[in-house]
């Protein structure tokens, strides 16, 4: 760590290829060439970022919606509530969350979605305005990422700011970023942090900057641990590539090596607060998606290389012709010495090919096979060929000898890649593409060796480059848009629908004294954070195993899998759960499948127990655990048989399939008998298509073969006076409907009797902040005192005073209470939090005290060097 160590020539350090780097000249910050080149890169990036949005009419500058998928689901939900957070509208902090799942950890999904410095810029825009401010953070980071690199290059080694402008832009719009994190905007925080940390790497080799160099690491880690893990390994490669290549005396590498070893600790022990948070929130998470790897063929290989490809499956390795040309040179480029030649190239192939290979496919994703692409670490290879092209260019222009065999590579890449339906299925816009990049790439290259100090040559020649660059990123990600759309789910950004839906929660809402659901007629899967409320509606990567088992044993739906769960409208959940006011929404008018029809949001009220409730003294006891049936589930939580559970008959059933559930093929109809006025239900989480009760109101069920999602219990209404129950099912696909116990029947009556009987006996009053609950129970209770919300790890409380253990009652919080309790305060505390700040105090500690002892080793060397002069 300290700054004398290693510094320049004096210590022998040779930079790569054997000549001696200069020393960095005392000039103005207005005359280093990386500052114009930093800035090239990030206008260009932008303006071929929009240029490509106002080519695909995406918003904001066109119909199109670029909430696709996730984006529109969790990124753009997570930064609405993170504003509501910075304006004091959330109902929670940064420590829990009452909004979603009926309560969730959030320090474990800020460290996951919004971390990152550039989210906090939510806060100045409008909250109506939250898909702009996410898609102005997207296109800043993406500036941002360019001109790192631009800076990158020209430290690695002096040439045309210009130049490094250029290929900073194509690292900026390499293909992952276009493909996968444009609309992962977290990620976007690794692309940046990758040549920051190479910077670190080089700073570690002169022994310079161990200050900044830790809080780079930290804010790293902080804005995005998962890519900058990534980043991390990807920068450990380039430094050690570094050090082969300067030839440094062999005692000194292992300096350079532990002096970086050492920064990078440090900086990710003082992110360890959020990262080891985050790490246990995965622990106590939903079993997601196991993935299994399997390499993509060399032809899709090769195709991803070019321009206007696209596919979520496979390496997007697309950094732009002309960068790909001065990489394919570099082999043949007899101006660079022989080892810098071999050892980007060997280093490039070698990511390449761990791209493809299991096991080190597992470690660039920290040994945790990942739900969805399987290539997230891309962006590291396109870096390392923005880098070798910069090096084919920085030691002076390649000649033919090596634009030759570069151009044939080039077409050799091309004819493999036409192999690929990547290609094939875009042929009228890709190769158009590809000649005009090419054409632009060698043109201004051979221009710019043929100038002979012609400034007129060299001006086309950087037209010619930065148009070809600047065209096909723009067609590029244009491309990527369309695509996107057109296979993914995709949602509207926030309008007149989502303004209805937030008045009417806002209009009705009464936390804490008891819940508002946003609806089960979603617009967005994290609907309570965009348009407010407190419902059971939670779809995050962290989503708690707990909850997640518990919904879905008392009736709910979900889709990705289980971590993405539904509103479940049903009044004796809603009794559990303190929903005391509903919104019902019209369908939403942007998804075309479903079935069209205007009208304002209605609110529905319920008179429902408080949050806390005080069951008897027998619930102290192991209660049984959830069977098969969500009904008597629902009875287990709410203490009293209020269901019904008739024989149901399908008509045309097959024989033999009863223990799997009745296939439904075509339209048929379900029978049973139930008590006149009671309440119907439908509980078919494998079926698809629509369900109605003679009578009542056609409802839909969303399920899919694979298990990705299932449908949630719907009413169908009340039952008429003749008992009997006539319920006509019209699949849209092979479905599945339980034998028995599909269809309840609900007294209201005996509801309203349990729900006057746990207001009695509940707390008198409830108050919330962030992760603390305070009740005030009626004297003389005894029993356990439950709280309507999901027993996730990280819960200590107390009951009048006494600490106590918070245990389980079927899923949520309980709490054995004292002869003399009459109030109970339940604490938050995420798990992992302790083991961070202890991790992160260590480190800071340890900065500050080689931060002092180096300041003393150079006040020392001065007093020394003084009283020599003296003596002199």
């Amino acid at each position: 760590m300290n700054r004398t160590t290693l510094t320049g020539r004096e210590q022998g350090v040779k930079p790569a290829g054997g000549e001696e780097r200069e020393t960095e000249p005392a000039r103005r910050l207005d005359a280093d060439p990386r500052w114009a080149a930093a800035l090239l890169a990030a206008l260009l990036t932008t303006a071929a970022f929009c240029t490509a949005d106002v080519v695909a009419r995406s918003y904001p500058f066109g119909s199109h919606t670029r909430s696709v998928n996730d984006l529109g689901n969790q990124y753009v939900p997570f930064h609405a509530h993170l504003w509501d957070l910075l304006h004091g509208r959330a109902d929670g902090g940064v420590v829990f969350n009452w909004q979603s799942g009926y309560g969730s950890s959030f320090l474990p999904d800020i460290g996951t979605y919004v971390s990152s410095p550039f989210a906090l810029l939510v806060g100045v825009f409008p909250r109506d305005e939250i898909d702009l401010a996410v898609y102005v953070i997207t296109v800043l980071k993406t500036a941002v990422a360019g001109a790192a690199m631009a800076w990158l290059l020209l430290s690695l080694r002096r040439g045309r700011w210009w130049a490094a402008g250029i290929l900073g832009t194509s690292y900026a719009l390499c293909g992952w970023s276009l493909a996968l994190a444009s609309f992962n905007p977290m990620w976007l925080d690794g692309l940046i942090a990758l040549p920051l940390l190479c910077l670190v790497g080089e700073w570690a080799m002169a022994g310079r900057r161990p200050l900044p160099s830790v809080l780079i690491v930290a804010l790293a880690w902080i804005a995005n641990f998962y890519t900058a893990y990534m980043a991390t390994l990807g920068a450990a490669l380039v430094l050690l590539l570094r050090l082969v290549l300067a030839e440094l005396p062999w005692r000194r590498a292992p300096a350079v090596v532990g002096r970086a070893a050492v920064v990078v600790g440090l900086g990710v022990g003082l992110a360890a607060p959020l990262v080891i948070v985050v790490y246990s929130g995965t622990k106590h998470a939903y079993p997601g998606r196991e993935g299994h790897f399997a390499p993509v063929g060399a032809d899709d290989l090769f195709a991803r290389l070019l321009p206007t490809t696209y596919s979520y499956s496979s390496p997007a390795l697309y950094v732009g012709i002309t960068a790909l040309v001065l990489a394919l040179a570099l082999p043949f480029h007899r101006k660079v010495p022989v080892r810098v030649r071999a050892g980007w190239t060997v280093l490039v192939l070698a990511v390449a090919l761990s791209l493809q290979w299991a096991p080190t496919s597992l470690a660039w994703h920290a040994f945790a096979a990942p739900n969805g692409s399987s290539y997230r670490q891309a962006f590291v290879l396109c870096a390392l060929l923005v880098i070798a092209a910069w090096h084919a260019l920085a030691y002076g222009l390649p000649d033919w000898r090596a634009l030759g065999p570069a151009a044939v590579l080039l077409a050799l890449v091309a004819a493999v890649a036409g192999r690929s339906t990547l290609t094939q299925q875009h042929s009228h816009h890709t190769w158009p593409v590809v000649l005009l990049a090419a054409a632009g790439a060698l043109g201004g290259l051979a221009l710019l060796s043929l100038r002979n100090g012609r400034p007129l040559l060299a001006g086309l020649a950087a037209v010619l480059l930065i148009g070809a660059q600047f065209g096909e990123a723009a067609a590029t990600s244009a491309v990527a848009t369309h695509m996107r759309l057109g296979q993914m789910d995709d949602y509207a950004p926030w309008g007149d629908r989502q303004q209805r839906e937030s008045d009417a929660v806002a209009e009705a809402d009464a936390w804490p004294r008891y819940r508002t659901e946003p609806g089960r007629d979603q617009t967005v899967a994290n609907d309570p954070m965009m348009v407010g409320g407190q419902g059971s509606q939670y779809y995050s990567s962290l989503t708690a195993d707990v909850l997640s088992r518990t919904m879905t044993s008392l009736g709910d739906g979900w889709t990705s899998r289980g971590r993405s769960l539904q509103s479940l409208d049903n009044p004796v959940t809603d009794a559990v759960f303190s929903v005391g006011a509903r919104v019902h929404n019209p369908p939403d008018p942007h998804q075309k499948w479903l079935p069209q029809g205007g009208g304002p949001s209605t609110v529905t009220r319920e008179d429902v127990p408080p949050l806390v409730t005080v069951r008897p003294a027998a619930a102290r006891t192991t209660p049984a655990a959830f069977g098969p049936s969500p009904y008597r589930n629902q009875e287990l939580l709410l203490g009293t048989r209020v269901y019904t559970l008739p024989r149901t008959t399908l008509s045309g059933a097959r024989k033999g399939d009863e223990a799997r559930g009745l296939l439904v093929d075509g339209a048929q109809t379900l029978t049973a008998r139930c008590r006149a006025g009671s309440e119907a239900f439908l509980w078919a989480p494998h079926y698809s298509g629509t369900a109605q009760l003679a009578g009542g109101e056609q409802q839909l069920y969303r399920s899919d073969a694979e298990g990705t999602k299932i449908a949630a219990m719907q009413p169908l209404g009340t039952v008429r006076a003749s008992g009997q129950i006539r319920i006509d099912l019209k699949p849209n696909r092979l479905s599945r409907v339980p034998a028995q116990g599909a269809v309840g029947c609900l007294d209201t009556g005996r509801l309203h009797a349990a729900v006057q009987q746990l207001k009695a006996t509940g707390a008198t009053e409830v108050t919330v902040s962030d992760g603390t609950l305070h009740a005030r129970l009626p004297a003389g209770s005894t029993g356990t005192a439950v709280v309507a919300a999901p027993r996730i790890a990280g819960w200590r409380c107390s009951a009048g005073g006494d600490e106590v253990a918070a245990s389980e009652f079927h899923g949520l919080i309980a709490v054995p209470l004292g002869a003399s309790a009459t109030s109970l305060t339940c604490t938050f505390h995420p798990p992992g939090l302790r083991l961070g700040t202890a991790v992160g105090g260590a480190s800071l500690l340890t900065l500050i005290l080689l931060g002092a002892f180096s300041a003393l080793r150079r006040r020392t060397a001065v007093r020394s060097g003084e009283r020599t002069t003296t003596a002199h």
